[in-house]
């Protein structure tokens, strides 16, 4: 790969006269390898000493290119690995009610989640007011970092009213699964989403740099009935996800 990129920068600085600044003409030369299919979903890149060294430029040069395209969402950098070609991304609909497990399955993906805590316990006066509740109810907490082809896409903190689901144990993948299971899958929820900076400790669960882009969407989901059954705050990888809704003027025309 080295080979061909330190071709292809050549040709692209002969071919501007050296007007182009490096890092501009490398992140060019990239993002015509990830467009053309010669580097692919997931493959990870030649390290910045390697590309500093095959083209000659300066590290500063090369990190300057690469974080250009991060930002384009083209590549993904996770902590101790590298930097690698980012994958297909994840198109949730904002205005459908899914799980996480229900998104990846459409996507042909397989879900697995890695539990960091699970417990039980009384509620505190911040869920009682998304729940509903009455101080001193028992609720059941999940926190768990959600995986889907091969790497950390979200960290989950839900909270379940004791009451509809008694046991953390009986979520085994999918917590709205073992809902239904009982009858108690949600049918309505209310969504905020909002912009985040992923601190240290998040970016290490997700496998990021410190500071990275994310998505932080609060849900609270309701029963048939009107009984709230699950406040959720998940954080999503910025580089994974695409949020996309529907939407109408109020006079129904255009």
């Amino acid at each position: 790969m080295l080979r061909a990129l330190r071709q292809d920068y050549s040709r692209l600085a002969r071919a501007d006269g050296g007007r182009a600044l490096a890092y501009a003409r490398l992140r060019e030369v990239l993002q015509q390898a990830i467009d053309g299919g010669r580097v692919t979903a997931g493959q990870p890149l030649p390290s910045e000493r390697d590309l500093a060294e095959a083209l000659k430029l300066s590290r500063v040069t090369v990190r300057k290119a690469l974080s250009g395209l991060v930002d384009a969402g083209l590549l993904v950098q996770r902590r101790g690995a590298g930097t690698f070609v980012a994958g297909e991304r994840i198109v949730k609909p904002f205005s459908r009610l899914t799980s996480f497990s229900d998104d990846l399955r459409a996507r042909g993906l397989d879900p697995r989640s890695e539990v960091l805590e699970r417990g039980i316990g009384e509620v505190t006066p911040d869920e009682a007011m998304a729940l509903d509740l009455s101080p001193g109810t028992r609720v059941v907490r999940l926190h768990r970092v959600r995986h889907g082809g091969g790497q950390p896409l979200a960290i989950e903190r839900s909270v379940v009213p004791q009451a509809l689901l008694p046991d953390p144990l009986l979520v085994r993948h999918s917590l709205y699964d073992a809902l239904e299971a009982r009858g108690h899958r949600p049918v309505r929820a209310l969504q905020r989403l909002r912009a985040v900076a992923f601190d240290a400790r998040q970016a290490r669960q997700l496998a990021l740099p410190v500071g990275s882009p994310g998505l932080l969407i609060e849900r609270r989901a309701f029963l048939a009935d009107g009984r709230a059954v699950e406040f959720t705050r998940s954080w999503y990888r910025g580089d994974a996800y695409d949020f996309v809704a529907e939407l109408h003027s109020e006079g129904g025309t255009q």
